[in-house]
Parts: C-alpha cells; sequence; structure tokens
C-alpha cells in the first residue's frame, strides 16, 4: 500500500478535499459548495475521494482548515487541526520556496499573508466587509447579466480607465450603476470594479506594509484574471497563480497532517469512510458559569457528545475528554 495525506478545508462558501502523496503531489482534489451545510458537504467531499482515489493508496494522516476545522475534525479524525493563516503559508511556501507575500481572496473573506525564511512574519485579515470577496464579484456579474467564469476576459478588453469606488459594497455597486447610466461599457466598468477592489484590498490589510516579491495569489478569486492583472498593475510585478489556487487551504492542511505523523511516529486518527453513514447533530447554548457567556458548540456522533468547543476557561472541551478516556 502506498500512503495518503488528507486535507479538509471547510469554509463558509466552498468546503475543499485533497489527498496528496509522501511528495506533497496531489492525487485527488474536490471543490464543493458548502450552501451552509458543512457537515453533508465533507461527507460528499469524502464521497468522492473513496470513489475516486486509486485502491493502492491508504490514508495515513488527516488535517482540517477553515472556518469549519472543529467539526470537520471531529467527524474524520484529525491528526492536527489548523488555522487557515497556517494551511495557506504551508501551501504557498511548497510551491513558491522563496515567497514573500501571499494574497488570498475567498468566497466570503480575504488574507494577505507576509512570509519571511519560509516562516509567516505577518498577516492580517478582512472578515467584516465583503468588497473584493467571491460573492461580492459573483453578485455583481449576475447583476450585470455576465458569467463569472468570463468577468476576467470581458474586463481585459476595456478601452477606458474608469474609476470605481472599491471601499464598500454599497458605494461600489452605487458607483457602478452611476457608470451604466453614464453610458461607460460592461468592460469598462468591471475593469475599474477589480482595479477598485485591489486598491481596497491593499489599502485595507497591507496597511502600509512593504509588500515584496515573490507574490504568490490564491482563493477562488485567483482564477479571475481581470483580477491578477490588477494586483500586477499594483505591485508592479508578476503575480504567481497556482495551479490548485482554488484548494490550497486543503493542500497545506494535508501537508501539516503528513508532517504532524511523520513527526511523531503515531498511527493516523483517521476514522475511516464509514463516517459517511455516521450522523453528526452540532448545537450551541450560552455558557452561564462565569460573566464571559461563551457560545459553546456541542457536536453529537450518533446521539453521543463526542465534542465541544468554543468556552475559554476549556471547562467543556475538558469534561468531553474526560468523558471519552
Amino acid at each position: 500500500m502506498v500512503k495518503a495525506y488528507l486535507g479538509i478545508d471547510v469554509g463558509s462558501v466552498s468546503t475543499n478535499v485533497v489527498a496528496i502523496d509522501e511528495s506533497n503531489q496531489v492525487l485527488f482534489h474536490k471543490y464543493l459548495r458548502t450552501n451552509g451545510q458543512s457537515i453533508d458537504s465533507i461527507k460528499k467531499g469524502l464521497e468522492s475521494l473513496k470513489q475516486k482515489l486509486d485502491a493502492k493508496y491508504v490514508i495515513s494522516g488527516v488535517g482540517t482548515t477553515g472556518s469549519g476545522r472543529q467539526i470537520a475534525g471531529v467527524m474524520v479524525g484529525a491528526d492536527v487541526v489548523k488555522n487557515e493563516i497556517s494551511a495557506h503559508a504551508v501551501a504557498a511556501i511548497q510551491l513558491v520556496p522563496n515567497v514573500r507575500t501571499i494574497f488570498e481572496i475567498g468566497g466570503q473573506d480575504s488574507k494577505i499573508i507576509f512570509i519571511k525564511d519560509k516562516m509567516v512574519s505577518d498577516f492580517a485579515m478582512n472578515t467584516v466587509c465583503a468588497a473584493g470577496t467571491g460573492s461580492f464579484l459573483d453578485h455583481q456579474a449576475e447583476r450585470l447579466g455576465i458569467e463569472i467564469e468570463q468577468f476576467g476576459e470581458i474586463a481585459l478588453t476595456s478601452s477606458n480607465d474608469v474609476r470605481i469606488a472599491g471601499r464598500c459594497t454599497v458605494f461600489a455597486e452605487s458607483d457602478m450603476i452611476a457608470k451604466q447610466q453614464y453610458g461607460f461599457s460592461k468592460a469598462d466598468i468591471i475593469n475599474g470594479l477589480a482595479n477598485a477592489l485591489v486598491r481596497n484590498y491593499i489599502n485595507n490589510l497591507a496597511r502600509g506594509k512593504k509588500l515584496e516579491p515573490p507574490f504568490v495569489f490564491q482563493g477562488g478569486v485567483a482564477a479571475n484574471i481581470a483580477i491578477k492583472a490588477a494586483f500586477e498593475k499594483e505591485v508592479g510585478h508578476k503575480v504567481i497563480v497556482p495551479k490548485y489556487h482554488h484548494v490550497m487551504g486543503a493542500i497545506g492542511s494535508a501537508i501539516l497532517a503528513r508532517e504532524e505523523v511523520e513527526k511523531t511516529g503515531k498511527p493516523t486518527n483517521f476514522k475511516g469512510f464509514h463516517a459517511l453513514q455516521t450522523d453528526f447533530t452540532p448545537s450551541s447554548f450560552i455558557c452561564h458559569n462565569c460573566s464571559n457567556l461563551c457560545e459553546v458548540i456541542k457536536v453529537k456522533m450518533n446521539g453521543e457528545t463526542v465534542a465541544m468547543w468554543g468556552d475559554r476557561c476549556g471547562m467543556w472541551q475538558e469534561k468531553v475528554h474526560q468523558s471519552v478516556s
């Protein structure tokens, strides 16, 4: 049997499942819409992996990341559960070992990660404003009657430099409507939007920090060639878009899982594909034991509580740990 390592990235918009070999080469990748149902999307990704991964491979390590990393970790039996910054950085460093700046734009948030000597030296996240995220671009493309897959190609045919206010989704949309009324073409407007969103990204996340090449652009929005071109215009340098740009978080978590299993020498915690038939039910409650009023997430597996998190003191997590030990 040949070892393979599984990475799962669960976000609010997409759930990504990746399998890599011992050389970190991608064996399988699946991009799924989460659609508010993270458990179902994880199961769909695992089912697809089960059907398509060559039978000679055995899952020897599992890592999870993303906003739904905890629930994913409980479901599959993760060996490592890491935040998105770590996972995206590891994947980018694997591809471009001397990378210095990572641009990452997903469906609902965006990140900038600074790398020095193959380590994260700084980062910033934008999880409040939707301007520049994939969901906003999808909405504007739909409003203009343009397929999002054609957004970039159409934008790059622009012949006029149209300035769009990109600081806020409301202002951007209002400005786009005004430019339409003035008679500017769709190509000019969406090219102006691409430039505006990149300016907004740099201003909000870089905050005056020095941007150094090599630059790597990842996340679902990296498929948009107009946004890539706007980044290159803004930084005055080539921007690298990886082949698997849309699943880099999952790739990073798989690499972290491989490193963890190899370092400890312990067998993987992977529960196997029978997790597909297991009933997982999440719920939440407010803990009133102190003034923090933490929201505690509780997960039941086939009716039995198997995990809790969200409590700052760790009291509920410890209770679950004691009950299953």
